[in-house]
């Protein structure tokens, strides 16, 4: 029996050992004990798992000592094999060609583990080793050599464990007898060894690379330990540093055979309670992640061929190795910093199913909770968190590749510490094809799915993290698999909470409280809904409209699909922008009760992005966009809402300008050699051959509203004092090179678009002398101050059946634009431009009075007509933030500058266009001229909408307008004859035609015109007659070639009318269209001249033309006509027409010349109201002017009632 016990020994020995002869085997009693081994790096590689692109170049034993049962016992109890230490170096291959010689010759012995479950395989499954040091040295290549010298490479790891204990146990992994441990597996096809790892502490170093002893760096270092970089890091040298001390933990390993004892199957599940690295410098941090992203190249590389290695006939065909640790604390400390890093309930594994030629490799990793904290700044702030509310409990999302992936090992499910509560925080899987195989199968399929976060962005914590990702996560391209390979990936975020603290300065000061909210914002809220974004060849796009573009042929869904061709989509089901604010601001005085401490801003609803790319070569696609390949790029939105005040406006551009400068300084953070060396090179080149010769970029938004809030707004649900809306806005520029010429489009559709205005009775008296309101059966008397909307500017759709019995409105919008840009500027008439666009059913109301009103209510004007504080603080924002950096032009490059005159600059020319061809048609417009008592009016029939309020005023419309420029067409011209000054204006003709021309007078109750239905439910007035035509037809001077200014003439004019023209108005509709006028024109000139002095050109205009303009409807137009010869009392007759004649006035003209008196009078007391405020007048001057203005209104509503019973 000792015999056969000793020739068991010796047939495992042989297995495991290099070069082992039986002479070294000695049995002394029942101790066996050897020295100065070297084990066989094959049958180590084999039998642990490892990945096959690591190589165990040293494994010794420096004592081996084997105590056996006593010979009675063999079958029951285990042999002891104790190692006082063992050494091992594992080092990933350095190329695929490298992976194919193996470390070590496999032993002949290797052939008899498939010869059946003998008694020498019985005693070996059954031993016990106890090692006292394991020294485990782990090199990896860190995805190649680094463009960044030493200082990036990436470091070593030297894993020390002692007291490890390896022991045989049952199936539910208690320690029985041998005996008792193969009873599970007696009944069988299979057979089980169940064994148990436990190890008493474990200990991980990170040591510098070996290159880094031999650079310049070195001497660098010695001159100082905080020496950084110019980004601020510190990575110039990195001496060792211990990562993880003492930590202790167990291993539950199941070996699955089958009856011929082939391999099968390996689990390996390992669980630690607790890792804890209580401080590590930020060097160490950089290494670690160094080493980190090395390890995870090194297991994901696609370059290894299995069939190469003979090492994996005797590897399991099935392997599952998992890594399960409750609690996770990282304490990075420095001089300047000081974070920490708290993770709960990390579960990762990795699956392996091989069938000697591939393997496929599952990756999955979950993690329960995660906390990041920045305990240096003062408060300490937690950076990331899982988000606070109270997220329902799914089932877990698993992606079907992950389904069913390897059969189970371990016969008897899952233990009670590997089960997951609840739905982990973060959870991803990870398919990969080793060796990656050739389109149009995928290589790598990624799905990340988190639940909800929240990020607090601190500039300096996210300076720094920023700078440790671009150190070590970021992997360079074609580093895990080659180029040539497909991918896809799928990551999806329930919910993102971005909060971003400002700390520029509160420098607005301000006495009357208007500019509290801008002084009290401290930073703003990014919330993010349902965010998902996709990467894969195969994905369908719903907005690029592929299937249509005969260009992406190679795009289609039939085609078959490579690594020249990727698509990416992003979607967001809700993106909402909202300001943070002090609690000072929530509890002032003139706010509500209901006020929270966010105010919603900006909200997207159904945010989705597209694009689409493919290289014109057929090589994989490996930089983007691709030059010379095909682009597509399509963003879409169903809803987008704003809720601005200007100071918030002004926030939001402080918070741009604040965002810009961090994302440089983390360009910053990020800029290595290697890129600085990929840019460098893509200058070189000519602009031509880096640009994608077939472009397409569109924009859609299916709801858009705006709205301007006041200025001391802190509600968002208050009136606006602005409402923009538009309706299925649609953009979408191409550009596509032809030869020696790019062709450059653009198509602009709107459907609809309306302004709405604040109209209040204190804003009409304000400037018209009405102070009005609305009472009950539609009169109006004094003192209310509701806020209501007026239409300013909306739309007109008629709607366009089509054949096919849809029914299609006419856009509001239509603009489509090509330019022929050629790359040589002596091409003949290849620059062209044709533009096409057509405005449609345009209505605009109010007028120039109303507009003075808003302008003066908007802050942009302020009480002397000049600009308003409010624009001027706007105005300095605007010149010291974001905005003009976006215009300013980029410097070009040195050698371009040079080559400018030459063939192959690269740039584009962009001359004056040969050709022209523009068409502009206004069709359908409406101007409705609306003064105080038509406002009025539509306060008393509480009607600011746009449904026949052109009736009650004096309007303008017409059915067309249509403008028309073409360029000469002459061929056979060459440059040097168009370097001629004939050929300085290439118009030949323009060409303005209008139709349908009139000009309509108020309509009152009785007097309406036949009116109907439209079939979208507006009501609309139907004209009997057609108005007036005019079509005017003007070329260039032909006698005036030489000058430097066009002199145009008028060729052809042509005047008509279709149908007779009835014109019947009275003497009083005159005398209100010419006060209505005298307003306009009034209000006109004070819009101009607060216009020039914005610009600040009052200098240049002149002090008395200024004057002038703010006196144009009375004084000012009456200087421009007679300046010398009118009198102060003809002037005050223009501004007063009079109202009594030889006639007998009727009583209706009675009533309008006593309102028309009333609306000056009125006019004339608010002005001399704010000149006394100014002035500061006693209190009772003030009171009794007041008095006078309200008799006035009374006066107003009596001549109302009164015209209303007439």
């Amino acid at each position: 029996m000792e015999s056969i016990l000793a020739r068991a020994l010796e047939y495992t020995l042989k297995y495991w050992l290099k070069s082992f002869s039986r002479d070294q085997f000695k049995l002394q009693g029942r101790t066996v004990q050897l020295s100065n081994l070297d084990i066989n790096g094959d049958a180590l590689h084999s039998s642990v798992g490892l990945p096959p692109a690591l190589n165990v170049t040293t494994a010794k034993v420096d004592k081996l000592t084997i105590i056996l049962p006593s010979v009675s016992n063999v079958q029951v109890e285990p042999i002891v094999v104790q190692i006082n230490r063992l050494d091992l170096v594992l080092e990933e291959n350095p190329d695929a060609e490298a992976s194919r010689t193996s470390c070590s010759t496999p032993s002949s012995a290797g052939s008899g583990w498939s010869s059946g479950y003998g008694f020498a395989d019985k005693i070996a499954d059954g031993m016990t080793l106890e090692v006292t040091t394991v020294n485990l040295l782990l090199e990896t290549r860190g995805g190649g050599k680094r463009q960044g010298g030493a200082a990036w490479a990436s470091p070593l790891a030297s894993i020390t464990i002692r007291n490890l204990l390896l022991y045989t146990t049952n199936e539910n992994w208690q320690v029985v007898n041998l005996k008792e441990a193969r009873e599970f597996f007696s009944n069988s096809k299979y057979i089980y060894v169940f064994k148990k790892l436990e190890w008493e502490s474990l200990s991980i170093d990170l040591l510098p690379h070996p290159d880094m002893f031999s650079e310049a760096n070195l001497a660098r270092a010695q001159e100082g330990a905080d020496q950084r970089d110019d980004d601020g890091a510190k990575r110039v040298f990195f001496g060792g540093e211990r990562f993880i001390e003492g930590i202790s933990g167990e291993a539950y390993i199941t070996v699955k055979r089958t009856e011929l004892n082939t391999p099968l199957g390996l689990e390996v599940q390992l669980h630690i309670t607790e890792a804890v690295c209580p401080a590590l410098s930020e060097p160490g941090l950089r290494a670690l992640l160094r080493f980190l992203t090395g390890l995870y190249i090194c297991l994901n590389r696609g370059d290894v061929d299995l069939k190469a290695q003979q090492r994996s006939v005797e590897a399991a065909g099935h392997s599952l190795v998992s890594i399960i640790v409750d609690h996770i604390f990282l304490c990075i400390k420095d001089a300047g910093f000081q974070l920490e890093l708290l993770m709960q309930s990390l579960h990762f594994s990795r699956a392996s199913v091989s069938d000697g030629e591939s393997a496929n490799n599952l990756t999955k990793l979950m993690v329960g909770g995660l906390f990041l904290r920045d305990t240096f700044s003062r408060p300490p702030c937690t950076l990331v968190q899982p988000s606070m509310l109270t997220i329902a409990k799914d089932i877990e999302d698993i992606p079907d590749f992950a389904k069913n992936f390897c059969p189970p090992i371990y016969p008897l499910g899952e233990h009670q510490w590997q089960r997951s509560v609840g739905v982990p925080l973060i959870c991803l899987y990870s398919l990969q094809v080793n060796p990656s195989p050739a389109p149009p199968s995928f290589a790598s399929e990624t799905v990340i799915n988190c639940q909800p976060l929240m990020i607090f962005l601190q500039e300096d914590s996210c300076l720094r993290v920023c700078s440790f990702l671009a150190d070590g996560i970021i992997v360079s391209p074609g580093a895990v698999l080659p180029d040539s390979s497909i991918k896809s990936l799928l990551f999806m975020l329930k919910e993102l909470e971005l909060t971003v603290p400002l700390e520029f300065g509160n420098h607005l000061t301000s006495d009357n409280g208007k500019d509290i909210v801008q002084k009290s914002l401290t930073g703003a809220k990014l919330r993010i809904e349902n965010l998902s974004f996709s990467e894969s060849p195969c994905l369908k796009t719903r907005l690029l409209n592929l299937e249509k573009d005969p260009a992406c042929f190679c795009l289609w869904a039939d085609q078959p699909i490579d690594a020249s061709q990727k698509k990416w989509t992003s979607e967001a089901s809700l993106v909402s922008l909202s300001l943070e604010a002090c609690a000072a601001v929530t509890e002032a005085p003139h706010s509500r009760n209901n006020v929270s401490d966010s105010w919603p801003c900006v909200e997207v609803k159904d945010a989705r992005f597209e694009a689409a790319m493919v290289t014109s070569d057929g090589k994989p696609l490996t930089d983007v966009p691709p030059p010379g390949g095909i682009v597509r790029v399509g963003v879409a939105c169903q809803q987008y809402l704003s809720n601005t005040s200007v100071e918030q406006l002004f926030f939001v551009l402080d918070l741009y300008t604040y965002i810009g400068r961090i994302s440089e300084k983390i360009a910053l953070v990020g800029r290595k050699s290697r890129a600085r060396k990929v840019r460098t090179e893509a200058v070189s080149r000519k602009l031509v051959e880096r640009v994608p010769s077939d472009t397409a970029v569109s924009l859609a938004v299916r709801d858009l509203q705006l709205r301007f809030l006041e200025s001391s707004s802190l509600v968002m649900e208050d009136m606006p004092l602005v409402q923009f809306i538009g309706d299925n806005i649609f953009i979408k520029v191409t550009h596509r090179t032809l030869g020696g010429a790019i062709a450059v489009s653009s198509t602009l559709r709107w459907e609809s678009i309306q302004v709405n205005c604040v109209d209040t009775p204190r804003n009409l008296g304000d400037e018209n002398g009405l102070v009005l309101s609305t009472e009950d059966h539609g009169n109006l008397v004094v003192g209310s101050e509701s806020p209501k909307l007026r239409a300013v500017l909306w739309i007109n759709n008629k709607s366009k059946f089509q054949t096919n019995g849809h029914v299609n409105p006419v856009p509001f919008l239509d603009i489509s634009t090509v330019q022929v840009i050629p790359f040589n500027e002596d091409d003949v008439e290849c620059r062209s431009l044709n533009l096409s666009a057509r405005i449609s059913g345009v209505r605009l109301g109010g007028g120039m009075n109303y507009a003075e009103s808003l302008l003066h209510r908007f802050g942009i004007l302020g009480p002397d007509g000049g600009p308003g504080e409010g624009l001027l603080k706007g105005l300095d924002n605007l010149s010291s933030g974001p905005l003009p950096k976006l215009f300013k032009a980029s410097p070009l490059n040195a050698d371009d500058l040079e080559k400018r005159d030459g063939i192959d600059s690269g740039f584009l020319d962009s001359a004056k266009p040969d050709n022209f061809d523009i068409s502009v048609e206004l069709k359908d417009w409406l101007f409705a001229l609306e003064g105080p008592q038509e406002m009025a009016e539509s306060w008393q029939y509480n009607d600011l909408t746009d449904v026949g309020r052109e009736e009650r005023s004096w309007h303008t419309s017409f059915k067309s307008l249509r403008i028309e420029a073409k360029s000469v067409s002459k061929h056979g011209i060459s440059c040097k004859e168009r370097s001629n000054p004939a050929w300085k204006f290439p118009l030949e003709s323009v060409i303005v035609d209008i139709e349908g021309l009139q000009i309509l007078k108020p309509q009152y109750h009785g007097e309406m015109l036949i009116a109907g239905v439209h079939s979208n439910g507006i009501k609309e007035t139907f004209q009997m007659n057609e108005g007036i035509n005019l079509e005017v037809r003007m070329v260039i001077s032909e006698d005036d070639v030489d000058s430097e200014t066009a002199k145009w003439m008028v060729e052809n004019l042509k005047f008509s009318v279709k149908k007779p023209i009835e014109a019947a108005v009275s003497r009083d509709e005159l005398r209100h269209l010419a006060f209505l006028c005298k307003s306009e024109i009034d209000s006109m000139g004070r819009i101009t001249a607060g216009v020039l002095r914005v610009l600040k050109l009052e200098d240049s205009v002149g002090h008395a033309a200024m004057d002038q303009l703010s006196n144009l409807g009375s004084q000012g137009l009456e200087r421009m006509l007679t300046p010398d010869k009118l009198s102060h009392a003809a002037s005050i007759s223009l501004a007063s027409p009079p109202y009594t004649t030889n006639e007998s006035p009727s009583i209706p003209s009675t009533v309008a010349s006593l309102e028309e008196t009333v609306l000056e009078s009125q006019a004339k007391c608010t002005a001399l109201l704010a000149a006394l405020g100014n002035s500061g007048a006693s209190t009772q001057h003030i009171s009794d002017v007041d008095q006078l203005a309200q008799n006035l209104g009374n006066i107003q509503r009596l001549l109302k009632q009164l015209r209303t019973n007439i």
